[in-house]
């Protein structure tokens, strides 16, 4: 790490030779291997553009100069070489470095990202702020083909067009996002990966028609009057052209030698510029080259072999989900499998495998994947989206309009609910049952375990009154047995242990906790009943209204914002029937960061220790024989 430890800063790569620069590379790969084997997180795309983040740095001058990187899961580089190697070993980690860019955290993170497709946009927003000032520095924004897929990046590439403004964006082309790019954009790019003599030949002919002796000046300027033909015909890059942009490339995004001349050009060029650079997911390190969707984000793994070092013992609720979809689709031919470009990470690839026919990757377009999910539905088939739960977010709108106003029978696989971990804020999927909870026509469910899981999804595709969305965690689940998928009943909470003396309500995650700290509020000669929501919209009004009132006290527990979450709607329930009980809700407030979830689920109340001292704390001031007043 002879040179790598002597970059404390983006001007220091100035001094440096191209040589250097391609051993800084390799030192930087080596250093991202040996410390993400330890930490996880973002190895294959981090591998994949080293150079390009060395060339960047290179020709611009930042801070003053502004680089946004699209969703962020490729700045771990750019960390490197502004400042923050020494604390390289944090990364994820509570208080620790984020895995994505935070203006908080470094004055070289320009605009803080972690969901796809919004860094054109942030930038265009960036240099527009500057010319408003009359200032002059430079805007790049860093966009991944996949990103590219996202419709968010062509509304920005429109209207830069159209400001005719002095902005780069660079497109690192891998041919990947986190599963293989599908769609009409990806076959294109791929026709520009394979032909980029197409732009050197565009570029030889104008050069050959201007030595013509006499005529040639004239010849050629009579060729650029006929610029739509010649352009469909030769440039590669017509589409960026024809939104306004000059197109540079392609070039290989791993050579610097190629790139520092093509950054240095589009550093001096005015109006918005594409510079499209050819990249490698993975690149350097075998066994992420090889399953660049594995290593995409990866928890801590040997290091010699690439083989993740688990402990899990239990499946994971999204196994589960594309199992028991699988099993489920066998039994009933209407059912349609939707993903967002992740059909790996939400379980869907199995699904993918069997009925191909049936399954559809729209590439990173959430909005699109709903209202094209209703229009199946529509049609008499059960669709199953499956979404993350932050990025069903961007589909909100979809959501309203184009399922529940029609009551489409859609299904929502609301994947990465709760607390997620060491993605952070931008991962967190502490929102659903806010946004999804108060929209009329939804019904929204929430299983205690992987079992659970099974039930709701037979049950919300055998149903067709309407829209259903599913939420479930990431991670393992409780390990508890599996049994055949079976119809559960319509609307119905579950309940799990009676009491006297309490009612706890706890949805999804949060009911074993509960059952626990329930026990062990027995030995404290306290009797607490403990109800499995199931139905988070609309709420057993009879089931949990009885054990309410014969209780006298309540608390709701969920892994979810307070803000409108299920203690909100069960406050409602409680106005709207006339009845006076005391209620305490646990759940989360405000952004939750980065670390290890069982950690952030201690800091915010919702484990059994701090289940069991809240429910104590609520009952001890008026205890009368056992019984809460």
């Amino acid at each position: 790490m002879e040179l790598l430890q002597k970059i404390n800063y983006p001007s220091d790569l100035k001094k440096l030779t191209v040589g250097q620069l391609n051993q800084l590379s390799g030192e930087i790969r080596d250093f991202l291997i040996k410390t993400v084997s330890h930490t996880g997180g973002h190895l294959a795309p981090n591998l994949g553009v080293v150079e390009l983040t060395v060339a960047l740095h290179r020709i611009f001058d930042c801070p003053r100069d502004k680089i946004v990187w699209d969703v962020g899961h490729q700045s771990y580089v750019h960390k490197l070489l502004t400042g923050r190697r020494e604390q390289f070993g944090t990364l994820r980690k509570l208080e620790g470095l984020s895995g994505f860019p935070r203006p908080s955290e470094s004055r070289y993170d320009a605009f803080g990202t972690g969901h796809s497709s919004t860094s054109i946009s942030a930038a265009l927003g960036i240099a527009g702020a500057r010319d408003l000032k009359g200032e002059d520095y430079h805007v790049s924004a860093v966009i991944g083909d996949g990103a590219l897929t996202g419709g968010m990046a062509y509304e920005a590439l429109n209207h830069a067009g159209h400001m005719e403004i002095d902005l780069m964006v660079v497109l690192n082309d891998n041919n990947m996002s986190i599963d293989r790019n599908v769609g009409g954009i990806s076959k294109y790019l791929g026709r520009l990966r394979s032909d980029p003599k197409y732009y050197r030949l565009k570029e030889e002919l104008n050069g050959m028609m201007r030595r013509i002796p006499a005529i040639g000046d004239s010849v050629a300027d009579s060729a650029d009057r006929f610029k739509g033909a010649l352009k469909y015909f030769l440039v590669p890059g017509i589409i960026f052209e024809e939104l306004g942009f000059t197109y540079l490339g392609p070039v290989d995004g791993h050579d610097i030698n190629s790139l520092l001349p093509v950054f240095y050009r589009a550093r001096k060029m005015k109006g918005p510029v594409l510079v499209h650079a050819l990249t490698k997911k993975g690149k350097g390190y075998s066994y992420a080259e090889e399953k660049p969707a594995f290593f995409h984000g990866v928890g801590p793994f040997n290091q010699e072999n690439g083989i993740p070092e688990s402990t899990k013992k239990a499946l994971s609720y999204t196994e589960i989900f594309g199992n028991t979809l699988v099993k489920l689709a066998e039994e009933d031919e209407r059912v349609v499998g939707i993903t967002a470009a992740m059909s790996s990470g939400t379980g869907l690839n199995k699904f993918a495998e069997k009925f191909p026919e049936r399954f559809f990757d729209v590439g990173i377009a959430e909005q699109h994947a709903v209202t094209f999910a209703g229009g199946l539905a529509g049609e008499g088939y059960r669709p199953v989206a499956a979404l993350y739960s932050t990025f069903l977010q961007r589909a909100y709108d979809q959501v309203v309009h184009d399922l529940c106003l029609q009551k489409l029978p859609a299904v929502l696989a609301v994947d990465r609910a709760g607390i997620v971990g060491e993605d952070g804020d931008t991962h967190q999927g502490i929102m659903d049952i806010s946004f999804l909870g108060h929209i009329p026509n939804l019904t929204l469910m929430a299983p205690r375990d992987e079992d659970e899981l099974q039930h709701m999804l037979k049950t919300a595709l055998h149903y067709g009154g309407g829209p259903i969305a599913i939420r479930y965690p990431r991670g393992a689940g409780e390990g508890v047995d599996l049994n055949e998928p079976r119809l559960l009943p319509w609307g119905k909470a579950e309940v799990m242990r009676e009491g006297e003396d309490l009612l706890i309500l706890a949805a999804g995650t949060m009911v074993h906790p509960s059952l626990k700290a329930a026990e062990r509020m027995f030995w404290q000669g306290i009797q607490a009943a403990v109800i499995n929501a199931r139905f988070l919209k609309p709420l057993d009004e009879e089931v949990i209204l009885n054990r309410a009132a014969r209780c006298g006290r309540v608390i709701t527990v969920e892994e979810n914002i307070l803000n409108g979450g299920m203690g909100s709607e069960f406050l409602e329930l409680l106005e709207k029937r006339g009845f006076n009980i005391p209620v305490r809700r646990l759940g989360i407030e405000g952004f939750v960061p980065h670390g290890p979830r069982n950690k952030l689920l201690e800091i915010y109340g919702l484990n059994e220790d701090n289940i069991y001292r809240s429910a104590l704390d609520f009952c001890r001031e008026k205890i009368t024989g056992g019984r809460c007043e």
